[in-house]
């Protein structure tokens, strides 16, 4: 078994690692030539060269810059645009740095406290305007992370905004599922999922594992209860807080469902029992080792259940999960996507495992392995550069790896923003209990 296929027990079981509006006003606001305040409405604001006002890395601390930025759908680019004239996002609010009436004043987020600062009202030249100035790109400059400011309105371009309301706004990719770490509730001290969602903006989680509990009986790691127990109640937290839930199935370690149902239909039995008790919006098989992964008659198993799985639940979204080499999957991954392709499974992401393969420079090397699985699913499926990447996911492993492979927030951010750049779905990381106490991967991922 290659090391590079592995995401060792140790850490996949907890050890190690780290802890952005031409407006077209809506039919609501007066068209009298006067500024009105911001109408109620969410989603995105678009605005110069068709970017998003967006929050820089997603973060919701206070001070962080407002920013252009290319259109993703994300939460970072989510704006609750208020009757108050309040405009916010992640929990907070649109603000003029420290009042500032001069020109050259940052646009940053901070805790909403009502200052006039923060009401924003719309005016019909398309203009955005607090403390008598007006939103405004800096430059101007359509680049990404090009820095939003408050100046002197003359309604420039780069000073007309799209609120929500105004029917302009870009509609997200059906297919792209939110940024959603794994949490872990079987080791440690994992953190509160709620908490972790008002602290940094992120609104999806993958919930690991679902193993056997003898034979082919689906349990949370094979030991807690389906339903009733810590498990449930955090995936109800989490639907009530309004995020989503993606739920998988196997990792590295423990007894699968893969060997232990003896049949397609069984196996695909057993992940509809996890479905009917947790409706789930995603369902994640995480096909590792020797006795899932490199052992073709239960891959085949899996393949062939989650086809009937996919009928079933033609709503919930299928992802598999499997280790790569530098340069894309190799072996039992690039055979997996070949069989997969064969038998006319459904699935909706492909998500690939880049580390532990003694990488120096981990963005770069994602990014090429990352090349190498969309030219494989090209390949296989005869889809278009654009059809390969809307399948395609990254997990990656924050901190450091069990071969000592190092992420940093810097390069997490580097691989987030080649995912959201060129369109892929699906992004997660191994896991949010090593990202306390700061949750800075949560942050960066939830701006996926």
């Amino acid at each position: 078994m290659q090391a590079r296929q592995r995401r060792h027990a140790l850490l996949r079981r907890g050890l190690g690692g780290l802890a952005t509006l031409t407006l077209a006003l809506a039919t609501v606001l007066t068209l009298g030539g006067g500024a009105q305040p911001a109408q109620a409405a969410t989603g995105a604001i678009t605005g110069y060269g068709g970017k998003c006002v967006d929050v820089a890395a997603a973060s919701s601390a206070n001070g962080t810059q407002i920013q252009l930025y290319g259109c993703n759908g994300t939460n970072a680019q989510s704006w609750d645009v208020r009757t108050d004239g309040t405009v916010r996002a992640l929990g907070k609010c649109l603000d003029v740095a420290d009042g500032s009436t001069a020109n050259g004043a940052r646009v940053q987020l901070w805790d909403c406290n009502g200052s006039a600062a923060q009401r924003w009202t719309a005016g019909a030249d398309g203009t955005l305007r607090a403390l008598g100035k007006c939103l405004d790109a800096t430059g101007p400059s359509s680049a990404d992370g090009t820095p939003l400011q408050t100046w002197d309105c003359f309604a420039g371009a780069n000073q007309r905004w799209t609120l929500p309301s105004g029917g302009g706004n870009p509609q997200p990719n059906p297919a792209k599922m939110p940024g959603a770490p794994y949490l872990y509730l079987g080791w440690g001290n994992p953190p509160s999922a709620t908490s972790v969602m008002s602290q940094t903006g992120v609104r999806a989680f993958t919930m690991a594992f679902i193993l056997s509990s003898g034979g082919c009986n689906p349990a949370w790691d094979g030991s807690r209860p389906l339903t009733g127990g810590v498990d449930q109640q955090t995936i109800n937290a989490i639907k009530a807080a309004g995020g989503q839930v993606q739920i998988s199935f196997g990792g590295w370690s423990g007894n699968k469902l893969g060997p232990n149902c003896s049949t397609p239909a069984a196996y695909a039995g057993a992940v509809q029992q996890v479905i009917n008790a947790h409706q789930p919006n995603v369902v994640d098989f995480d096909i590792e080792n020797s006795d899932e992964f490199e052992n073709y008659t239960v891959q085949d198993r899996i393949l062939q259940g989650l086809i009937i799985v996919k009928q079933n639940n033609p709503n919930v979204k299928i992802a598999v999960t499997i280790g790569t080499g530098r340069g894309g999957p190799e072996g039992a991954g690039t055979r997996l996507i070949n069989r997969a392709a064969q038998l006319g499974v459904p699935i909706d992401n492909y998500t690939i495992m880049p580390f532990n393969f003694g990488s120096s420079n981990i963005a770069q090397d994602t990014i090429n392995a990352s090349e190498g699985l969309k030219n494989q699913l090209k390949s296989a499926n005869g889809w278009t550069d654009a059809q390969a990447y809307a399948h395609m996911g990254i997990s990656g492993m924050n901190g450091s790896s069990d071969q000592g492979e190092i992420t940093t927030t810097a390069a997490w951010t580097q691989i987030r923003d080649y995912a959201r750049n060129n369109g892929l779905t699906r992004l997660a990381f191994w896991s949010v209990n090593r990202d306390q106490p700061g949750f800075e991967f949560t942050r960066i991922t939830a701006g996926f």
